[in-house]
C-alpha cells in the first residue's frame, strides 16, 4: 500500500504542487494590476406617457428613463463605434498594450494586434449593466492604471451623450419635417383654391352670384310693382277717359317694363350665362376654397403641436455618478486565484488518484 502511495507522489506534484506554484508565481509576481473605473447614468426624457395605476403595476413601476434611447446606448457601448470613440487617437491601444504590462495580460502580448483582436479585447474590458427596475446603467472600464480607466470611461460617457442627442435631434427633426410638409401642401391647396375662385370671378365678371341674384330679384320685384301700377293706371284711363293723352305713354312704359323684366329674369335664370348657372360653379369653387382653408388651419395646428412635442421629446444622459478614479486594483484577486488553483488541483488529483488505485486493485 505504501508503494502505491509513493507511486502517486509524481501525480500529486503534477496536478497540485506544480499548478499551485505556477499560480503563486503568476499572481504574486507577474500578474499586472487591473483598475476598474465605474460610472452610473440614466437616459431621461422630460415627458413620459401617462399610465393608469394598473399600467404602473404591470410595468413594475418602471416609469423613469427613455427606454428606446437606453437600449440604443447599451447597444452602442458594445459596438465598434464605441471602441473608435475611445481609440480615435490610439489611446486605448496604448493603455491596454503598454509594454510594462505582463505579456499574458496586455493587448497584443502573445497574439496579433489586429482591429478584430482589439475589439474582442475591448469587449472583455468594458461592461455595461442595465438595471431594469431603475433604468440606471452601470459602466465599468478596466485598464492597467487608474487614469487610463477613468479617461476611457469618461470618453464612453461623452460618446453616449452625443449619440442620445443625435437620436433626439433626428426624432424631433423627422416629426417637424412631416408636419411642415403637410403644412406646405395645405398652404398650396388653399392658394390654388383661392386663385381658382378669383379666376372664375374675373372670367364671369361676378363677385358673388348669390348676392347678385338676390339684388336682381329685388330689382325684378320693383319692376313688377311698377308694371302692375302702370297697367292699373292704363286700365283706369281706358275705361273712364279713352281719349286721354297719357294712354300712349303708359303703353310705351309698360312695354319697357316688360322688356326690362324679361332681361333681368333671363340674367337670373336663363341659359348658361345666367346667375343661376354661375352660382353652381361658384358654390363648388367656394366650398373647395373653404375646405382648403380649414385644412390649412388644421395643418398649422398640427405643425405647432409637432414643434411643442419636439421640445418635450429632448432626451438626455443624466450622470448619476461620474467616472471614478480607482485608488486600488480590483484585479487580479491574487490569494483567491492561488487558493482556487490549489482546490481545483486537489480535486483533480483526488479523482485521478482514485481512478488509478481502482485500476491497479482490479489488476491485482
Amino acid at each position: 500500500m505504501l508503494a502505491r502511495v509513493r507511486a502517486l507522489d509524481p501525480l500529486f506534484a503534477s496536478l497540485v504542487i506544480l499548478p499551485t506554484l505556477i499560480a503563486a508565481l503568476y499572481f504574486g509576481i507577474f500578474a499586472s494590476d487591473v483598475y476598474v473605473s465605474e460610472s452610473r447614468f440614466i437616459v431621461r426624457s422630460p415627458t413620459k406617457p401617462n399610465l393608469s395605476p394598473l399600467g404602473v403595476v404591470l410595468s413594475g413601476g418602471n416609469i423613469v428613463g427613455a427606454s428606446e434611447e437606453s437600449a440604443a446606448v447599451s447597444e452602442f457601448l458594445g459596438s465598434r463605434q464605441a471602441l473608435g470613440a475611445i481609440n480615435e487617437d490610439g489611446f486605448a491601444t496604448r493603455a491596454w498594450g503598454n509594454e510594462h504590462v505582463f505579456r499574458f495580460d496586455r493587448f497584443g502580448g502573445l497574439w496579433s494586434d489586429s482591429a478584430e483582436d482589439l475589439f474582442d479585447y475591448y469587449r472583455r474590458k468594458v461592461a455595461a449593466e442595465d438595471a431594469k427596475s431603475t433604468g440606471v446603467t452601470v459602466l465599468r472600464v478596466q485598464a492597467f492604471d487608474p487614469v487610463s480607466a477613468q479617461t476611457m470611461n469618461r470618453r464612453l460617457l461623452e460618446a453616449s451623450e452625443v449619440l442620445v442627442n443625435t437620436l433626439s435631434e433626428r426624432a424631433r427633426g423627422d416629426g417637424i419635417a412631416a408636419a411642415e410638409e403637410e403644412l406646405e401642401q395645405a398652404r398650396k391647396q388653399a392658394q390654388n383654391a383661392a386663385l381658382a375662385l378669383a379666376a372664375y370671378r374675373n372670367a364671369e365678371g361676378v363677385i358673388d352670384p348669390e348676392l347678385q341674384a338676390s339684388a336682381g330679384l329685388q330689382m325684378v320685384g320693383k319692376l313688377q310693382d311698377q308694371l302692375i301700377a302702370a297697367q292699373t293706371q292704363l286700365l283706369q284711363l281706358e275705361t273712364y277717359t279713352p281719349q286721354a293723352s297719357q294712354i300712349p305713354y303708359l303703353r310705351t312704359q309698360i312695354r319697357k317694363l316688360e322688356g326690362e323684366i324679361a332681361v333681368q329674369t333671363a340674367q337670373l335664370a336663363g341659359g348658361r350665362g345666367s346667375l343661376s348657372s354661375a352660382s353652381v360653379r361658384y358654390q363648388e369653387l367656394r366650398l373647395a376654397s373653404e375646405y382648403a382653408e380649414r385644412q390649412l388651419a388644421i395643418a398649422l395646428t398640427a405643425y405647432q403641436e409637432a414643434q411643442a412635442e419636439a421640445r418635450r421629446k429632448q432626451a438626455y444622459v443624466e450622470r448619476i455618478a461620474q467616472p471614478s478614479l480607482p485608488d486600488d486594483a480590483a484585479y487580479p484577486r491574487r490569494l483567491r486565484g492561488v487558493l482556487a488553483t490549489l482546490v481545483l488541483g486537489l480535486i483533480a488529483w483526488g479523482v485521478v488518484a482514485m481512478l488509478l488505485v481502482g485500476v491497479r486493485e482490479h489488476r491485482d
